[in-house]
């Protein structure tokens, strides 16, 4: 940012200066300036609409700003849901904004409702004037469009003959080149409502302003008291599961890893990725953050996805890494010129890791069926079959070097978490075997598991530095090492596990922020230095909480906390500044935060938990 100080406003907001909202269809970003400006559309995988967050002059953004430059702005989620209030001060007034995309609790279909955003603004005290300016980029700003007037707004019509889109609105609209717009000269008690979607309906939504946020609001509340979740984390872990139930498909019952692509993981504007689609890997993680929290419905929802990837995966077992929010392929990793941003660097669309061989997917995914047999519902007999010959693919495959969870793009390599999770996938086919009395070739997985437990013991330890370590003969450590006591791979307290949580301690902290391999390294052979991965830092607590250095564990957690956004979001890195790096919000962050936070209140409340 340094280069051009006289093009950049000094209001330039970080990336974590927002707050998100959705409807399980698609999600959007609204900026504490009072912009959507990050939004794709239809589905939370589809072209964006809005993408100023990437590139303010191209991207396109839905602002709803105060005319004083000098308004002082606090964003708040209303309590218990995912309806966003951004509030506007200065002395002559205070107007509130709230951003919603409407749900139902309704026992009526979900697809009642079109798809679409609420925006309602009422001034509450004094007088202030707002601009209004709806300027929609759609296709990344690809596909151009020209804007109709129709009654009660703007209908946007594409050229590429794609559905349009109308803005609707209780107060006069016009366009200003292919954009909508509108002044609002406010006084106490006056209210605006703007609908922004795509099919019938939403003339309706314009109208009943009222009753759909009063009912969208007791859907979220609703949703939000179904969480059993009581210990001393209760408002974070709440905003976590509010925020991953965002990032779930309604349809399909996937869940997303993040929201957003293009976002840079380095403070110089590369390693920017695209996280829209669903991990086989983030799969056990949500299900047992789920399972945990009491939300039973959408573990299933996302077992019975898994389940549809399971069946359909090549004969012999094998896996996608990643795929669609529908459950086909991950779009393919292509550059996109028509969002170029600030900061140099591609943005690219897709992921090329789709291709990646990542056996730890394996372990992932039995993980997730194993706590769903346990707290869900019992597998069936097809639903073996499936497992059956994944777990036989592993017993033939785990050797093998592989990408592995960080997806490195410069070749593949024995990977100790990789490994792990083969040893996962094989513990967990076993016990479910027993405990279900299902067929299995019992002897020949207790054979394996024993191999890969011996393996890790001798090819992954590293004597000298008294650490297991990321390939053997290496010294290199791995934060994804911290997921070996988490799995039940080793005791908390084994002599080794000790020696390697305080090797990561003195390798790979700053602080609290845990960074995946050794800073700056060119291990993975991609530009840029990454910040601390925030998942890793929610491991590295659970880990010293379950090595009953509870106090220890405790401080690493509140400080993440810290780093967290006004409305308790994670991004999926933190730099040592302090500033957020990465798509955003990330699911993983969330997810590990849920985990560290049950395990810290049994400790701290000192519950004993039988060995099982």
């Amino acid at each position: 940012m340094g280069h051009h100080p006289q093009q950049v406003p000094p209001a330039v907001l970080p990336v974590d200066g927002r707050g998100m909202i959705g409807n399980m269809k698609t999600s959007a970003l609204v900026s504490l300036s009072g912009a959507i400006d990050f939004m794709c559309f239809p589905r939370i995988d589809s072209p964006t609409l809005f993408a100023a967050l990437l590139d303010r002059e191209r991207g396109g953004a839905f602002s709803i700003t105060p005319r004083a430059s000098h308004a002082n702005v606090k964003q708040m989620y209303l309590p218990e849901t995912n309806v966003l209030l951004t509030r506007f001060m200065t002395g002559d007034g205070v107007c509130e904004l709230l951003d919603l995309m409407p749900v139902t609790s309704n026992a009526t279909r979900a697809d009642a409702l079109p798809n679409c955003v609420l925006r309602v603004v009422r001034l509450v005290f004094g007088r202030m004037t707002l601009d209004v300016r709806c300027d929609p980029r759609f296709d990344y700003a690809r596909a151009k469009h020209t804007a109709h007037a129709v009654e009660k707004g703007i209908e946007f019509v594409r050229d590429d003959g794609a559905p349009s889109l109308r803005l609707l609105a209780n107060v006069p609209l016009a366009t200003d080149s292919q954009a909508a717009c509108a002044t609002l000269d406010f006084e106490e008690g006056d209210c605006a409502c703007f609908v922004l979607g795509e099919g019938e309906g939403l003339a309706d939504i314009e109208t009943n302003h009222d009753s759909i946020l009063a009912g969208t609001i007791d859907y979220w509340k609703a949703w939000s008291s179904r969480s059993t979740y009581r210990g001393r984390y209760r408002e974070v872990v709440l905003r976590s599961a509010l925020t991953l139930k965002m990032l779930s498909s309604e349809e399909f019952g996937a869940i997303v890893a993040a929201p957003t692509f293009g976002l840079p993981e380095a403070q110089d504007g590369s390693r920017r990725w695209d996280y829209r689609f669903t991990w086989i890997r983030d799969a056990a993680f949500s299900v047992y953050a789920l399972l945990r929290l009491g939300y039973t419905g959408e573990a299933e929802r996302f077992m019975k996805w898994i389940a549809e990837r399971s069946r359909d995966c090549s004969s012999h077992g094998q896996l996608r890494v990643m795929y669609s929010v529908d459950g086909t392929d991950a779009l393919a990793e292509a550059e996109l010129t028509s969002l170029v941003g600030e900061v140099p660097g591609p943005v690219v669309i897709g992921n090329e890791a789709r291709d990646q061989i990542q056996l730890d997917v394996y372990g992932a995914l039995l993980d997730s069926v194993y706590l769903y047999n346990k707290y869900g519902a019992a597998v069936s007999y097809d639903g073996w079959r499936h497992v059956t010959r994944t777990v036989d693919y592993v017993v033939a495959h785990w050797r093998e070097a592989d990408n592995g969870i960080w997806e490195f793009r410069n070749g593949k390599r024995a990977l100790l978490h990789s490994r792990l999770m083969c040893w996962v996938t094989l513990d967990r086919a076993l016990r479910l075997a027993e405990k279900r009395s299902l067929p299995a070739p019992l002897a020949n997985w207790f054979r394996t598991r024993d191999e890969i437990h011996r393996d890790i013991h001798e090819q992954f330890w590293n004597d000298d530095i008294k650490s297991f370590v990321q390939t053997p003969g290496s010294a290199t450590l791995d934060a994804s090492a911290l997921m070996m006591p988490l799995v039940r791979f080793i005791g908390p307290k084994d002599p080794r596990w000790i020696a390697t949580l305080d090797a990561i301690g003195r390798e790979l902290r700053v602080d609290p922020l845990i960074f995946r391999y050794t800073r700056g390294s060119t291990l993975d052979g991609l530009p840029g230095t990454e910040g601390g991965f925030s998942a890793c830092s929610f491991w590295y607590a659970e880990a010293l909480a379950r090595a009953g250095r509870v106090d220890e564990g405790r401080l690493v957690f509140e400080k993440m906390l810290a780093y967290a956004n006004h409305l308790g979001l994670f991004s999926e890195e933190v730099a040592t500044s302090g500033e957020a790096l990465g798509n955003f919000p990330q699911a993983l962050t969330h997810l590990a935060l849920i985990s560290a936070a049950f395990q810290l209140d049994r400790n701290l409340d000192g519950v004993h938990v039988p060995w099982t």
